[in-house]
């Protein structure tokens, strides 16, 4: 219960950090979603930062590890999870995989936009 304590709290600056830090970004080129680029480039520079950090032997303690990549770096932005997954599969020569990975995320998401435009379209005639 404690963990998902910590994760709550993580996840609570997380979102408020994005909407701040992008909506001013944002507002230096509106006709750009910069602040949108900006905070998952950030959050895929910390997440890779931390779990690599890790991997290397560095001892975080788990509760305040998961606060920061799962709470805060999950509520910043979730680019930051798919970018380091897929530098991890690269690293691990699965070429198949991070193709996957790469075409089915990008994809995917851009459907997902589509077909909820499409419904909210249709719910709201």
């Amino acid at each position: 219960m404690q963990q998902v304590i910590y994760i709550g709290i993580g996840g609570f600056f997380g979102s408020i950090s994005r909407f701040i830090i992008s909506r001013f970004i944002g507002n230096l080129f509106p006709s750009f979603p910069i602040g949108t680029l900006f905070v998952n480039v950030t959050g895929s520079f910390f997440l890779g930062f931390i779990s690599y950090m890790v991997l290397y032997g560095r001892n975080i303690n788990p509760d305040i590890r998961n606060m920061i990549t799962v709470g805060f770096i999950g509520a910043y932005t979730t680019m930051s999870t798919f970018a380091f997954e897929s530098v991890r599969l690269a690293e691990m020569n699965d070429v198949l995989l991070f193709g996957i990975n790469l075409s089915a995320n990008i994809l995917l998401c851009l459907l997902a936009i589509g077909l909820s435009r499409n419904l909210a379209i249709l719910i709201t005639k």
